[in-house]
């Protein structure tokens, strides 16, 4: 059998936080089936990239380069892997789900006419591919088998902890030249808007969100406040972009953000199961809620059964209290 090939996000050379998780799952399912894996970089400005790569226990890494390849764009990205794979014939090319990674493994597994496993939660090889993958936005575990020579694959965001080595780690850098149509830089990015700087409402180590219970869009201002002294985002349930109280970049659930905080405070927050597939990942979560039977109280490893508007003002004074 051939090699691991794991695509590696990033964007214009700034590793995203994503390939952690990437770099990890290959590595670990590379050591299960007694095969190397090597990490696939796109672009250019993502020569660089090998060291970090490295910092994962990968010693191997391709570099695709093209006159075609000026940016991020899903086609071009995805014909640049099936090049790369026609030339090395792998067992398996991976990523993590993300939108990006999603997007781009669909373009190589249609262009392979090969199948493709999106948001798997465990990938093994036996007679056949084992495969575990979330089904109805994480509220189900399917279990299937592949009989295929090339297995596409994602792993569901979040479900695999990055695990790095420390020390010097070498790797292997190839530079390989792979033939695009232009045609296919149709779709490609052309220009960029910065909507937000610094810690994303994805990557927050803390992230308080409200809910129905907050009231209206002025009573964000509080949890406002609270997130910047904790260091963290403000989140949101789609019931409050639906009522225009914030925008639906911050909204939390199967169609918002989902996030893999240390910590989430749900103020207000009932819990349904479309919101709860995208904070599930959190690994401490606070409920704070009236209603002791809420979804989201029941499954949070702490809960505050009060109003969140004296709830939320008392912590505030409690940290700048302690802080002073």
């Amino acid at each position: 059998m051939g090699e691991i090939l794991v695509f590696v996000e990033h964007d214009q050379g700034a590793l995203s936080p994503s390939a952690g998780e990437a770099l990890t799952a290959a590595r670990e399912l590379g050591e299960r089936l007694s095969q190397q894996t090597a990490a696939v970089l796109i672009g250019k400005d993502a020569e660089g990239l090998g060291t970090m790569c490295a910092e994962y226990g990968v010693q191997l890494a391709y570099c695709l380069t093209s006159p075609v390849l000026s940016d991020y764009g899903p086609e071009t990205w995805g014909q640049a892997i099936v090049e790369l794979t026609n030339q090395c014939s792998p067992s398996i090319v991976l990523s993590v789900g993300t939108d990006r990674g999603n997007e781009v493994l669909a373009q190589v597994a249609a262009r392979l006419n090969a199948p493709f496993a999106a948001n798997s939660t465990h990938v093994q090889r036996g007679d056949a591919w084992e495969i575990t993958r979330v089904q109805w936005g994480g509220s189900l575990l399917e279990d299937i088998v592949v009989d295929a020579d090339l297995l596409i694959a994602s792993y569901n965001h979040h479900s695999i902890e990055p695990v790095s080595f420390p020390g010097e780690n070498e790797i292997e850098v190839r530079i390989v030249e792979v033939e695009l149509e232009p045609s296919l830089g149709r779709t490609v990015i052309r220009d960029r808007v910065t909507l937000t700087e610094g810690v994303t409402l994805s990557t927050a180590s803390v992230v308080v969100s409200g809910g129905r219970g907050v009231g209206s869009a002025d009573g964000f201002a509080q949890l406002e406040e609270l997130a910047a002294l904790l260091g963290g985002r403000v989140g949101c349930s789609r019931a409050v972009t639906n009522n225009g109280w914030r925008s639906h970049a911050d909204q939390v659930g199967q169609t918002g953000t989902r996030i893999a905080p240390e910590i989430y405070i749900a103020c207000g927050i009932s819990g349904a199961i479309q919101h709860w597939v995208g904070a599930m990942a959190s690994k401490n979560i606070l409920a704070i809620n009236t209603d002791r039977e809420a979804n989201m109280v029941t499954k949070a490893g702490y809960a505050v059964i009060a109003d969140l508007h004296e709830v939320i003002p008392a912590v505030i004074e409690e940290i700048k209290r302690r802080r002073s």
